[in-house]
């Protein structure tokens, strides 16, 4: 059987790419087809988010396994028709660490498989996709963000980190409490 699986870019702009992959492939090969819908490069890490009806997260599948112990699931050990096995199913394809990417998935439909495809295969887009990740602060302008990181982290003019605050002092004179010992060199 074939899953066709919409996958919708979190953006302000409507885009999203219809994949159509085998339901014994696994969430690695939804993920690479992803990759390829949305021409994402590089290498990043990313995963996957089983979603309840409401939303809410029933399991995070990661590309790789960062627990202590070494025997957590990934991605390659899920497969689609585990992941996703009735239409209406949802999970959330996060793509990135610093410039993330933001995805929701859906099957759409579950059909009969075409002979001499190689699946994943993208059947559907629809909208344009930028070269960076969507700006997250609809409305803002990043002069606007780049002011309130200064701000925050009382960076001048100059870009230059001002780690000294007026309202701050330090006098070498005050008591702290701790005893100053002196090495007597004989």
């Amino acid at each position: 059987m074939v899953y066709k699986i919409r996958v919708i870019l979190d953006a302000k702009d409507d885009v999203f790419r219809d994949i159509e992959i085998r339901g014994k492939q696994t969430l690695w090969n939804l993920h690479l087809g992803i990759k390829n819908a949305f021409s994402l490069q590089g290498e990043e890490l990313s995963a996957f988010n089983l979603l309840e009806d409401d939303g809410t997260i029933i399991k995070s599948v990661p590309l790789e396994d960062m627990s202590d112990e070494g025997d957590g699931e990934i991605m390659s050990d899920v497969y689609i028709n585990e992941a996703f096995s009735k239409v209406g199913d949802k999970a959330q394809f996060q793509y990135g660490f610093i410039d993330l990417w933001e995805f929701l998935c859906e099957l759409v439909s579950i059909d009969d498989a075409k002979p001499s495809v190689q699946y994943p295969i993208t059947v559907y887009r629809f909208g344009n996709v930028s070269l960076k990740s969507p700006n997250k602060g609809v409305g803002a302008s990043s002069k606007a963000k780049t002011s309130d990181f200064d701000a925050d982290f009382h960076i001048n003019e100059l870009g230059d980190m001002d780690f000294f605050d007026e309202e701050d002092s330090y006098d070498d004179e005050e008591d702290n409490g701790y005893d100053v010992y002196e090495d007597d060199e004989d």
